[in-house]
């Protein structure tokens, strides 16, 4: 009989390239993770890790056993699910990862309708980046995440994942309050070309290269003059006429601020994709299913255009 947990670990020991990684992932010791790997070779005589400069990597046997493991979790990840639905009630924990807009506008939403309609549900919130979220996912720490498509990030169909998209939201023009393009109606990204902009640091996402792909898609370069590490910075900037910015609708600043965010318009216009990504096989638990539904329904809401876009008498952003 093959041990389930050995297949887990040599799959985590490919994804983080060292044992001592895979270790830590998996809170165990190095030394355990290479005696059941030792033993699983042994068991199916043949080697599955080789030495690859400070690190290991799988041998061709290792891979197609990886290959194959994908397809037994994901099974038993589904027998999983079948018995979780006797399970009387639903107590949880239900454990939600996902990136910062996304846990602001989405998540924190539907974990507050999970806690009106099943108050014994225990649900907890991981805030962090698309890889790291994968990699929760893997390491079982994790039950859904929100994920972006990120360079280097796992394909749609990759065997271990279940993606769905969630939603598609535009990415609206940030401005000053007083600013030409202020206001409710939309405006062509290219009239802000030759604005001064504001974009999120590149060491906390990928907002730059997007911002810089649709600006290029609108036929010019924009002149990048300022880098923020929050969200709320970047808002103040904008705020203080310093510039204009490019932003997903579900990103929020602080109230107070002097700025109108502004809808684009282009034959196809600006827009972030959203998926839920849960482990192949998991989607049948009846939690992660109650998880689903409530992302979901707040995205239903969140896919309608905002009501009234003009900046507020206070000076609120619309």
């Amino acid at each position: 009989m093959i041990d389930l947990r050995r297949l887990h670990m040599l799959r985590v020991v490919q994804q983080q390239g060292t044992v001592t990684a895979a270790a830590e992932a998996l809170h165990l010791t190095p030394s355990a993770i290479s005696h059941h790997l030792r033993e699983l070779a042994r068991e199916l005589k043949v080697p599955l890790l080789e030495p690859q400069g400070r690190g290991v990597r799988l041998t061709p046997a290792g891979r197609l056993l990886v290959d194959h493991a994908d397809a037994l979790l994901a099974r038993w990840e589904e027998a999983r699910a079948d018995l979780e639905s006797f399970r009387a009630g639903r107590a949880g924990p239900l454990r939600i990862a996902g990136f910062t807009t996304a846990i602001s506008g989405l998540v924190a939403p539907a974990a507050g309708r999970l806690r009106r309609s099943h108050p014994d549900l225990v649900v907890q919130v991981h805030e962090c980046d698309t890889a790291e979220s994968m990699d929760l996912l893997v390491a079982g720490k994790a039950d859904v995440a929100l994920v972006e498509p990120v360079a280097g990030g796992p394909p749609p169909d990759d065997a271990r994942f279940e993606q769905r998209l969630l939603l598609e939201e535009p990415y609206l023009l940030l401005v000053p309050a007083d600013h030409p393009l202020a206001g409710t109606e939309p405006v062509r990204l290219a009239d802000a070309a030759a604005e001064d902009w504001i974009v999120a640091d590149p060491g906390t996402c990928d907002h730059v290269q997007r911002v810089e792909a649709l600006c290029a898609a609108a036929g010019f370069s924009p002149r990048i003059v300022h880098a923020a590490t929050q969200w709320a910075t970047i808002w103040s900037l904008v705020a203080n006429g310093l510039g204009v910015s490019l932003v997903p609708r579900l990103t929020e600043g602080p109230a107070g601020q002097a700025v109108s965010l502004v809808p684009v318009s282009s034959e196809n216009p600006p827009t972030r994709r959203i998926f839920t990504c849960v482990r192949r096989g998991s989607g049948r638990n009846p939690l992660i299913e109650l998880g689903l539904q409530a992302l979901e329904e707040v995205a239903v809401s969140a896919a309608l255009p905002p009501a009234d876009l003009r900046p507020a008498p206070s000076g609120r952003a619309g």
